[in-house]
């Protein structure tokens, strides 16, 4: 074995010095070493050069790029400016044309006003004299019109007057005590008939396109004595003598704005047409002039179409009448019941739903503890008891939208209702919110929001046309609540909170509103210090600039419209092919409201 491991040990080495000799007689390793070539400073010259092109283009393309834009930028603004001439040019069109009409209706109030301001004076003691002297004796022409007496206008001449001055006191008596049994009949079969509910012609209300086409075909707008317009007034003034009963005072709503408006597109102050902005001086003698020569004029001057042999159809076939003093006594008379139809509609939902508003201010301390303890199992019906005020106050809108939808009422003033509807509710809560410091906290603006919540879905079922811009007469209340539930108050700067949190409220409402509050629920502080120091520097410069303290608000129960405003949102109407009533198509003096296929 040893003999083994000595022979294993000298081929080893024998090895070893073998692979010795090889590596010392293995040829030497090759180095590479650098060929410097002739063209290498041309070589690197040009790669300058191109590198220098390189930068120069990229620079040429910066400019080119930025010149570019400057010209797309000027492009922007060029056309933006030629919009902004356009839309200039269009508000100066506008303008144009609104001062225009303006001038058409401040002449024809002035003319409407002056007509009235004569006949008043005419029945004074004092105008009495003076208008005994213009005074025409007149005999009307048709049996069937409602005015005055049967037989054909005649005019006597100033010497007949003269010679019967003493006979004159009967002369003008005459037209109203010798309405024969035909007039009588006809008007009290009118005045039956709107005493009663009539209804409606698809959207049309019957009554109100009955009395106008009546008092049209009679030439009733056109005579300076009758008494259909009193009867006609003291029909609605007895109808509406049910304040709650909101059905019939939204039939007459329907009615009296359909009507108010037939009137204001056809009706014109004696003269008014001839009246220009330069002629508005004329003498008060040219209008009695004109108002006597109005009841001398020949029937057939009028030019309506509907007594010209073709039907009365649209709005747009509808002529001015030179309206005489009963008319637009008539006109306003009726402005006024529209007006106080509205403000009791208004008033009982005001009414209703006050109480309600008094329970939704504040949640019910019961239930919000139970939700600030975290009573999963019970949340649901806690929620739902939370709400069950504001649901109240949605069923309310809920139903007089339908009565309103029901009787046809003009979306505009449904609009107008519920828009000053939300006004209250939300004068009434914020109010509320900014007196009494146990409703400004944490979870009871939560409360609040949720309600809130629900008369947002309520405008949004109810849509634009009816809701119109309710939702946005909440701004101070959701605003107010914004502030109540937001998170971190205190990292909150002024500006935050003055320009983006609540852009409505002012210094003093948010100061009484950050003083006030209280978290509840999770025991966070209001707003920093430095913000309330702002906020009463800037209350102390108000006050020095007497700029009113007040920090509550006020509920505005003035009547939201005018004449004009109704007369322009309603759509035409086709009163020419509504059906009259079973009294009135039986009757052979009322041929002219049968439609015309009839």
């Amino acid at each position: 074995m040893q003999l083994q491991v000595e022979e294993a040990n000298a081929r080893v080495k024998k090895e070893q010095e073998a692979a010795r000799k090889a590596i010392e007689e293995a040829p030497p390793i090759i180095k590479e070493t650098p060929v410097i070539v002739q063209d290498t400073e041309k070589v690197n010259s040009l790669t300058a050069e191109v590198e220098s092109l390189k930068a120069s283009l990229q620079s040429e393309r910066k400019a080119t790029e930025e010149a570019c834009n400057a010209c797309t930028d000027a492009e922007a603004r060029n056309a933006e400016l030629v919009k902004k001439l356009e839309d200039s040019e269009r508000r100066v069109d506008q303008l144009q044309e609104s001062v225009q009409r303006l001038e058409e209706k401040l002449s024809n109030s002035q003319s409407e006003i002056q007509v009235l301001r004569q006949q008043s004076l005419a029945i004074s003691p004092t105008g009495k004299s003076l208008t005994t002297r213009q005074r025409t004796m007149i005999v009307p022409r048709t049996p069937e019109n409602g005015n005055v007496t049967n037989g054909e206008t005649k005019v006597l001449s100033d010497m007949t007057l003269a010679i019967s001055n003493v006979r004159e006191p009967e002369s003008e008596e005459k037209p109203q005590k010798c309405l024969n049994e035909k007039q009588q009949e006809n008007q009290d079969i009118l005045i039956k008939c709107i005493s009663q509910n009539l209804g409606f012609s698809g959207c049309k209300p019957i009554a109100a396109c009955v009395i106008y086409k009546c008092l049209l075909h009679w030439r009733s707008f056109e005579v300076e004595k009758t008494t259909v317009f009193d009867r006609i007034i003291q029909t609605i003034a007895s109808s509406i003598e049910v304040p709650d009963n909101n059905d019939v005072l939204a039939y007459w709503l329907s009615n009296s704005s359909t009507l108010l408006m037939l009137l204001q597109r056809t009706l014109k102050a004696s003269g008014a047409a001839s009246w220009t902005p330069q002629r508005r001086r004329a003498s008060s003698a040219s209008l009695f002039g004109r108002m006597s020569q109005g009841l001398r004029s020949s029937p057939q001057s009028a030019g309506l179409s509907f007594l010209n042999g073709r039907g009365l159809s649209r709005l747009d076939d509808l002529r001015q009448v030179e309206a005489k003093y009963p008319a637009l006594l008539f006109k306003q008379q009726l402005t006024a019941f529209l007006e106080k139809i509205y403000g009791m509609i208004r008033d009982n939902l005001k009414k209703e739903i006050s109480p309600l508003i008094g329970l939704c201010i504040q949640a019910p301390r019961t239930s919000r503890a139970s939700m600030v303890k975290g009573r999963s199992h019970a949340n649901a019906v806690v929620q739902k008891a939370l709400i069950a005020h504001w649901q109240s106050i949605v069923k309310s809108l809920n139903r007089y939208l339908n009565i309103m939808k029901a009787n046809h009422v003009p979306p505009f003033l449904a609009r107008k209702v519920f828009t000053q509807i939300f006004s209250f509710i939300n004068v009434q809560l914020f109010n509320s919110l900014l007196l009494r410091r146990e409703c400004c906290s944490f979870s009871n603006g939560e409360y609040v929001k949720a309600g809130l919540a629900e008369l947002e879905q309520w405008c949004n079922e109810a849509t634009e046309e009816y809701a119109g811009l309710a939702w946005d007469e909440l701004k101070h209340i959701r605003q107010a609540i914004g502030f109540l539930v937001i998170h971190q108050k205190p990292k909150k700067t002024l500006n935050e909170i003055s320009k983006e949190l609540c852009p409505v409220l002012s210094i003093q409402q948010l100061y009484r509103i950050s003083t006030m509050y209280w978290d509840d629920k999770y025991g966070t502080h209001s707003v920093s210090s430095d913000v309330i120091a702002n906020m009463r520097a800037m209350m102390t410069e108000d006050t020095n600039n007497a700029v009113s303290s007040s920090f509550l608000l006020d509920d505005d129960s003035s009547i939201p419209f005018t004449v004009d405003d109704i007369s322009k949102s309603l759509q035409q109407i086709d009163i020419a092919d509504v059906d009259p009533p079973a009294l009135i198509r039986e009757n052979s003096g009322f041929g002219f409201l049968l439609p015309r296929s009839e």
